[in-house]
């Protein structure tokens, strides 16, 4: 028996141990695909090379990949499961194909319905639930099967020993593998991004400085050629459109500068009502030309440090491309809410515009990609540098058609004993 069990937690540990080595690195959009097929796989050689135990009963892990998938994927991932497991079930015979028919189908209808909620759930807490609803799946089982048996004898009740203590020390295991290699991604991720982003603030800052000596110099001795009474006026229209276009480089070094480390001078200790109701009014009448309705919402104690500077332009920018996302539809509601969590500044700032599909929100904070055709992608880079700064982390919820959430977590700080001029 013993051999049996760990023969099947080898076949469920598979397709985690092939994810580690082969996909970990490389997401794709059939990552998904090959790991249902993967899990189907182990489903059948869970089935084929059941656990036996010495009265005479047998079990299987069956169960374990497929509660798995249907809390991962979702009913579009799991029904194929659903139906790979009621065709072999069928082909290898034998008692029990019309019960485990109809406990497959409950579960199938049940399981994957928890998938959205589970996955919003913390990574301990993901751990407990799928334990807790793979023991609950084969308690419900077990007591079926007594139902059917009619006697509850002393080696019913070690079946049910056995099968409840493998199920949930088996999908225990495997889910803190999981949730490990989640963890893992998530910080390859944060730190390939945070080093991006640092490497943007240097470069920006050493040639921002760079380029503003020139552009002065230059726009001073091109002023004072404006003065000059010595020179025709299509002379004069040239130094015109000259200087305009001196100011206009001059707003790009501003803008590349905003990507630099936060300036002393702009330090402030606060809770952010100061820069929230600031950057709401600033962005009302943008809104209101584009008959866009703006839900303004502020319940937080909390406070941090921050660049006063970065972190208006980082809303104004967030609250832009909320409104500009709903031009298309004539209008919505823009709804901006601050309030505190557990020691954390949570700023949401959701709209009702088009929305955003998978990969377009993987790719936002990239260096130059935009959603917008005539976009750059520095708005979004300087909300994700300003964000990262303050040792905050950007989640986004969009999709097509349904509008983008943009939540924004920031760790509560102490006041620092050489305290910034804080915001009244």
């Amino acid at each position: 028996m013993f051999e049996t069990l760990l023969l099947n937690f080898l076949f469920i540990l598979f397709p985690v141990l092939i994810v580690v080595i082969f996909f970990e690195n490389r997401a794709n959009r059939y990552n998904s695909k090959i790991l249902v097929c993967m899990s189907a796989f182990t489903m059948i050689l869970c089935i084929a090379k059941p656990i036996r135990l010495e009265m005479g009963f047998i079990y299987d892990l069956r169960y374990v990949p497929f509660i798995l998938v249907a809390l991962f994927g979702g009913y579009r991932n799991v029904l194929p499961l659903y139906l790979i497991l009621n065709v072999y079930r069928l082909y290898v015979g034998g008692a029990g194909i019309l019960p485990s028919f109809l406990f497959s189908t409950a579960v199938l209808l049940i399981v994957p319905y928890l998938s959205k909620w589970f996955i919003r759930q913390s990574a301990n807490r993901r751990i407990f639930w799928a334990t807790f609803i793979a023991a609950l799946t084969m308690g419900i089982y077990l007591i079926t099967l007594g139902v059917m048996k009619g006697t509850l004898d002393r080696q019913f009740w070690s079946l049910t020993f056995y099968a409840l203590t493998t199920h949930v020390g088996v999908m225990s295991i495997i889910m803190i593998l999981i949730e490990q290699i989640i963890t893992n991604i998530k910080n390859r991720d944060r730190i390939i991004h945070s080093e991006r982003l640092n490497v943007v603030s240097e470069l920006a800052a050493s040639v921002s400085h760079e380029i503003r000596n020139p552009l002065t110099v230059t726009s001073g001795f091109l002023q004072l050629l404006n003065k000059s009474g010595n020179i025709s006026p299509e002379e004069k229209e040239y130094v015109e459109l000259s200087l305009q276009e001196l100011n206009r480089a001059e707003k790009i070094v501003s803008d590349y500068l905003s990507f630099a480390k936060p300036q002393s001078d702009n330090m402030v200790y606060s809770n952010m009502l100061a820069e929230a109701e600031y950057t709401k009014n600033i962005i009302m009448p943008f809104a209101t030309i584009h008959k866009v309705t703006v839900d303004f919402r502020f319940s937080n104690t909390l406070n941090t440090s921050y660049d006063k500077n970065q972190i208006q332009q980082c809303l104004i920018n967030l609250y832009k491309n909320g409104i500009e996302a709903m031009k298309a539809d004539e209008g919505g509601t823009l709804t901006i809410d601050i309030s505190e969590k557990k020691q954390n500044i949570v700023i949401s700032i959701k709209d009702t515009g088009v929305g955003m599909a998978k990969d377009e929100i993987s790719r936002l904070g990239k260096p130059y990609y935009s959603t917008k055709e005539e976009g750059t992608g520095l708005g979004m880079l300087m909300v994700y540098s300003t964000v990262d700064k303050v040792k905050g982390v950007i989640e986004v919820e969009s999709e097509k058609g349904s509008g983008t959430t943009f939540l924004i977590t920031i760790p509560a700080m102490a006041e620092p004993k050489n305290s910034f001029s804080a915001a009244k």
